[in-house]
């Protein structure tokens, strides 16, 4: 049980610009200490020397959000030594009197008491840089894509015979042609329209998606890193069971 690791859980609500805290008993459930600090280096800080003040014993941070707005605050607990429990996205009540931060920092300690397993934030360093060259990349990729999609729409209404000078051309080639047209030369005012239509949105589809040599080559180390070690643990474990399920039949 919880209460034979801990005398403490700090429940933690973070938000954009502050964060707020709820030191909470264990065994009582009281609310020994309620708290809001700045989402800021100096605002954890101040977080923990409240917290040394208010919950000296065995403690832990229950924190929602330790991939979002709780992300910096989970950073420094763990380099200062600190247990971080991660908080699922818990369900708001409807309350009359409008949000209160303070309420669901005191639901988050809460709601780790009467769980059975308890969640830690994912590990963070070379895993959390090979998701943020990730996410980074599946934006591009998204911003290129919407890029040609309205790109096409555009070619569909274009005025002939401009439409069929560029319908034969390659994506890369038409995007290279476009993006160096000169649409004041034209006297049609809607072929002038559509070429600055069409000027703007090739000029704003990204010209590459992918990495360049040397983030590619740290990627697929990092791909290769991650997944040896899952595989290792994976095949340590099956070593067990097997020897578990041996010596059971023994």
């Amino acid at each position: 049980m919880l209460a034979d690791e801990l005398d403490f859980v700090v429940g933690v609500d973070p938000h954009r610009d502050s964060h707020a805290l709820a030191v909470v008993d264990v065994v009582s459930g009281a609310v020994l200490f309620e708290a809001t600090v700045a989402a800021s280096s100096s605002g954890y800080a101040q977080a923990v020397k409240l917290v040394d003040q208010h919950a000296k014993g065995r403690r832990a941070f229950a924190v929602e959000g330790t991939g979002s707005f709780g992300a910096g605050l989970t950073r420094f607990l763990t380099a200062h030594g600190e247990r971080v429990l991660e908080v699922g996205r818990l369900r708001r009540e409807r309350r009359s009197g409008g949000k209160t931060d303070a309420l669901d920092a005191i639901r988050a300690a809460r709601s780790v008491l009467t769980q059975n397993r308890l969640a830690t934030p994912r590990a963070s360093g070379e895993r959390e840089a090979l998701r943020a060259l990730m996410a980074a990349r599946e934006g591009a990729v998204n911003a290129k894509r919407a890029g040609l999609c309205q790109l096409h729409d555009l070619l569909v209404t274009t005025p002939e015979p401009l439409r069929s000078e560029l319908r034969p051309l390659t994506r890369a080639r038409l995007l290279q042609r476009l993006a160096a047209t000169r649409p004041e030369r034209r006297q049609d005012p809607e072929l002038r329209g559509a070429l600055l239509a069409l000027r703007s949105v090739a000029r704003r589809v990204p010209t590459s998606t992918g990495y360049s040599d040397k983030e590619r080559h740290w990627r697929l180390d990092k791909h290769r890193s991650i997944i040896g070690t899952w595989l290792c643990r994976g095949w340590s474990h099956l070593i067990e069971v097997i020897h578990f399920d041996v010596r059971s039949n023994v």
